[in-house]
């Protein structure tokens, strides 16, 4: 018996020594690296395309987003991808309205102690009229792994959005458009990314939308979801994602100021990634 924990202790000590060994591997020998959303990700940043189900996390996907924000709010994501404590991702977003604009802040944090990813934006938004939003952001993105090398890098993200309709919404978002060295040693830097997205509001309880992502060097990749609030205070999300043939979903419950949502996603090799959402919004804003 004692054999046989030691040997399923190994082999668990192996495949997270396997798995740390790619992450690391793939940040040194990859033409470009981006710290990109996990594998539901998607889930939290729904809301950009949408008039009606905006939330402190909407700007996340688009910062033009922001401009819709009518009460200041603050979210809390925590996911464990793939079950495993080393592929931990965290996610915190505010959005606060005001009369020259909406500020947001972003701060992303994925890995463990030996390799991990932080990212923290700063975001500004505004409407352009009644039928155009605009929002840019300024990003510090860095790596760690301890005692081999260190990076990091500035970088800028903005979007735009279009109201064609009242029910209908489509977008822009460039992420790092001008590029940005992490080190120059090995010359790797910051990839590229390119979005086109759209979102529907057939009713003010079910939206859906869909995103276009181009990645430097990497294939495009589909993104979509729906939205369906079949209670007042109750509601389901559910969505894909191209380019890991994976599906995400969730449930979430608003009461009051709060709101609290729990998500997944399935990947159809690497299992379960099971998430938890907390959103307060400095404002009851049931009605």
């Amino acid at each position: 018996m004692y054999l046989l924990k030691s040997t399923t202790a190994l082999r668990k000590k192996i495949y997270l020594l396997w798995l740390q060994l790619i992450l690391v591997c793939h940040a040194f020998t990859s033409f470009a690296q981006s710290l990109r959303y996990s594998i539901s990700m998607p889930y939290i940043s729904l809301g950009a395309y949408t008039t009606k189900q905006n939330d402190p996390f909407s700007f996340t996907s688009n910062q033009a987003a922001l401009a819709q924000t009518k009460i200041a709010g603050v979210g809390v994501y925590g996911e464990r991808r793939f079950l495993l404590a080393e592929n931990s991702v965290y996610g915190i977003a505010a959005a606060f309205p005001s009369a020259l604009g909406n500020f947001g802040v972003q701060i992303n944090y994925a890995g463990a102690a030996n390799f991990s990813e932080q990212k923290a934006g700063i975001a500004f938004a505004r409407s352009l009229g009644s039928k155009v939003d605009v929002g840019i952001q300024f990003n510090y993105y860095g790596y760690r792994i301890p005692a081999y090398n260190n990076a990091s890098a500035l970088n800028v993200e903005a979007g735009a959005i279009v109201h064609v309709s009242e029910k209908l919404n489509a977008g822009i978002h460039v992420y790092n458009p001008v590029g940005g060295k992490l080190d120059k040693t090995t010359n790797e830097k910051l990839a590229s990314a390119y979005k086109f997205g759209v979102g529907y509001d057939a009713s003010d309880n079910f939206y859906v939308s869909t995103e276009l992502v181009k990645e430097e060097d990497k294939p495009i990749n589909a993104t979509g979801g729906i939205q369906y609030h079949f209670k007042k205070q109750f509601f389901v999300r559910a969505g894909f994602r191209s380019d890991t043939n994976s599906g995400f979903g969730g449930f979430g419950f608003k009461y009051k100021n709060l709101r609290l949502d729990v998500s997944a996603g399935f990947h159809q090799l690497l299992g379960v990634s099971p998430g938890l959402l907390l959103v307060y919004n400095f404002k009851d804003d049931s009605k």
